[in-house]
Formats: C-alpha cells, sequence, structure tokens
C-alpha cells in the first residue's frame, strides 16, 4: 500500500465506518496518547523498565499502525499530502544533511 492508498483507505473507513473524523484537537491529542502507547512498550522491550500485567498483549507493531492512522487523520483533515510532504522533508534533509551525520564524531 502507498501512503497515497493509505490516506484514501483510512479516509474511506472513517466516512463509512468511524462516522465522521474527529477535531484535529481531539486528534492530535489521541496522537498523543498513541505515541505514549508505543514508548511505553519501547521502555520496557529496549529500555531498562520491567513489564507488568498490565502491559501484555500489548503489541508495538499495532501500537505503531494505531500511531500511523492517527497521523493520516489529521493529514487528511488539514489538506496535506503525505507523499509529497515525505518526499519534500527527505529533500531538505539531503541537503541540509549531506555531511552532517558523516563528520559527527559521536557517530561513529
Amino acid at each position: 500500500m502507498t501512503i497515497d492508498e493509505a490516506q484514501q483507505t483510512v479516509d474511506q473507513w472513517i466516512r463509512t465506518t468511524g462516522v465522521r473524523y474527529f477535531n484535529e484537537l481531539t486528534n492530535t491529542a489521541i496522537l498523543m496518547e498513541e505515541v505514549g502507547e508505543v514508548a511505553r512498550i519501547m521502555a520496557r522491550k529496549y529500555g531498562e523498565q520491567s513489564f507488568k500485567k498490565s502491559d501484555e498483549g500489548h503489541d508495538l507493531a499495532d501500537e505503531m499502525a494505531d500511531v500511523l492512522f492517527v497521523l493520516i487523520c489529521l493529514a487528511n483533515q488539514t489538506g496535506i499530502n503525505l507523499t509529497e510532504a515525505l518526499e519534500k522533508n527527505l529533500e531538505k534533509k539531503n541537503i541540509r544533511d549531506a555531511d552532517r551525520h558523516k563528520n559527527n564524531e559521536k557517530l561513529k
């Protein structure tokens, strides 16, 4: 699935199953909640925190997909084509960071 197809699929799902988009502020808050769930798993799986009984059944891939879903909702609501935005962002990074990381002593 391309990013454009994902944006169309999410929009179709919202309009048929989700009834309507939550407003942009609500979706921003939901996005923060979902990112927090990813962070919780990361801290337990790759960091020093231990899993609790209540952490069982949480799947990192599913939580990342939740983040992507809400981000796509926000893009759709605000008229952002994520394919174009990502292409433009990568172009910016390629120009700005052409040698930056190669010359970073901390990355060697």
